[in-house]
């Protein structure tokens, strides 16, 4: 099925070309999702979830909170090393478009800036590149600064077979690399998979198995990063929603065919999240992918002819997740974290916080406990 095509942007934006995709995501997610230039976990049983959430014996500060110092030396194993998925909420961090190649230098003064400027925690990975050893370059960026990454294998649109030499890749990087189990928190095995019909759902799931059970000796878990409307247009796809660890949700109420202004975004939301909790089998939320544009475009046009891109309304999204800390904190297993996509309009064009130029968009000072 067919549902993207590319325009010939730089930013490599693709779009949803189905009518019917829009009038059947009835107040839901945007059903293109424009992709742009953009340890231990304990691992969960396919019908229960987490069963302990990763809750460390010791009360020691745990990585990556922002109590925690980083060793000089690494440890020998990842007990009492995470921070329990039953602690996060608020804000997570930011989602990072890999599209653009990014040298390491540049990721250490980006990682950095996210973890002293803004108190993120972790970084979610988004796109592709392939440049050898650059998932090395990832590691270390992540450990010089701090920040858990939601590591990503990246399929594409073009049906193509490349995943597969990349998940190869990277599952022998994060074997080899003595760092890798120390930073990488969770593998995201595809972005938007079940909407852009790469796999069967049965096929997905497996694969999701497959991979569970290759990372289960250094404590990695696997989820599949997708909106909701992803597996709705399955039927469910009960097949995922019981092999994934925990649940990477995207949130981009802009796309609803409710959608106003910012300020009026959370029923559509909790439509969408509220899916999650009813078929979720129980498991941990974070919201993965979540944001709203500056500005619109080809490729990111809304499905409401009230729907408004603008900075204000962007600042407005933040402002109204900040307004629910109390909220998210409330929701199961220890609440839900949401991260900011993106981190920069250079990776995606009207999403980023900081612009082209490099300046900050609107303040951003994120609440990450309440």
């Amino acid at each position: 099925m067919g549902a993207f095509s590319r325009t010939l942007s730089a930013l490599l934006l693709l779009s949803c070309i189905l009518p019917a995709c829009v009038s059947a995501n009835e107040g839901g997610q945007h059903p293109l999702l424009f992709q742009a230039g953009d340890e231990h976990g304990v691992i969960q049983t396919p019908s229960t979830g987490v069963d302990s959430l990763d809750v460390p014996a010791s009360k020691a500060p745990c990585f990556p909170s922002a109590e925690f110092t980083m060793p000089s030396t690494v440890p020998n194993t990842t007990a009492n090393w995470w921070c329990p998925m039953n602690n996060e909420y608020a804000f997570m961090g930011f989602s990072y478009s890999l599209y653009n190649c990014q040298s390491l230098s540049q990721m250490q003064r980006e990682f950095k800036d996210m973890k002293t400027k803004f108190k993120a925690r972790y970084v979610r990975l988004y796109a592709v590149c392939d440049r050898k050893g650059f998932y090395d370059d990832v590691i270390t960026a992540a450990w010089d600064n701090g920040l858990g990454v939601h590591a990503l294998i990246w399929f594409g649109f073009d049906n193509t077979p490349e995943w597969k030499d990349r998940r190869a890749t990277l599952f022998n990087t994060l074997h080899t690399h003595p760092k890798a189990r120390f930073v990488t928190r969770a593998l995201q095995f595809g972005s938007e998979p079940l909407y852009d019909w790469v796999l069967t759902p049965d096929e997905l799931a497996a694969e999701v198995v497959k991979a569970r059970k290759n990372l289960t000796s250094i404590g990695i878990p696997v989820t599949i990063s997708e909106m909701a409307w992803g597996y709705q247009l399955h039927g469910g796809s009960k097949s995922v929603l019981e092999a994934v660890d925990f649940f990477d949700i995207h949130m981009l109420p802009y796309f609803s065919q409710q959608a106003s202004t910012s300020d009026k975004a959370w029923p559509i939301l909790m439509k969408d999240h509220n899916w999650f909790v009813t078929n979720g089998l129980g498991k941990k939320m974070f919201w993965s992918q979540n944001g709203w544009p500056s500005k619109s475009y080809p490729g990111v046009e809304p499905n409401s002819p009230d729907a408004v891109a603008d900075i204000p309304n962007e600042a407005g999204y933040y402002k109204l997740l900040d307004e629910h800390c109390t909220d998210f904190k409330a929701m199961a297993n220890g609440g839900v974290g949401w991260f900011w996509h993106v981190y920069s309009d250079s990776q995606l064009q009207g999403y980023g916080l900081y612009d082209t130029s490099g300046q900050l968009k609107f303040p951003f000072q994120p609440k990450i406990a309440c």
